[in-house]
């Protein structure tokens, strides 16, 4: 008999269509006082990793630069028998270039507004750049689950 966690896993393919599916991405960073720092942004997934570029001054990334480990969480369903997710855990990779955020931050802009003139959308990609901090994150574990597969049974 397959034990529950098996039946509620997702598989890559469902992972990844999951993931597409998703608008934001919550991130977990770790505070110098080893608590917790939350925060929710937009994201792309490029080359198999999810990225996202945020402040360069902001916590999270002051966070990243003196610890680098990283959980992320995309999730949805309201009931029950309806949520699904993903945690995933990995290591950061920071970017301050800003070629290589300029890259990151418009794919990330493109996916999130979609229909916006691509050249549009460089161009104000370019201009956040110079602020910006883009983070590839390079999983090492991933977690799954969705309820729907349990088809009403707990």
């Amino acid at each position: 008999m397959a034990k529950r966690r098996d039946k509620i896993r997702l598989s890559p393919e469902e992972l990844e269509t999951f993931i597409e599916e998703q608008k934001s991405l919550q991130v977990a960073t770790i505070n110098r006082d080893g608590t917790p720092h939350l925060s929710t942004l937009w994201f792309a997934v490029v080359d198999g990793d999810i990225v996202f570029e945020t402040y360069t001054k902001s916590q999270k990334i002051k966070n990243l630069e003196r610890d680098d480990r990283i959980a992320l969480l995309l999730e949805d369903g309201l009931e029950y028998d309806k949520l699904r997710g993903a945690q995933i855990n990995g290591r950061a990779e920071l970017h301050t270039d800003p070629e290589v955020v300029h890259r990151y931050a418009l794919e990330v802009m493109a996916r999130n507004n979609p229909g916006v003139d691509r050249e549009m959308l460089s161009k104000a990609a370019e201009s956040m750049a110079q602020k910006r901090t883009a983070v590839v994150v390079k999983a090492d574990t991933t977690i799954t689950w969705d309820h729907t597969k349990l088809g009403g049974s707990y």
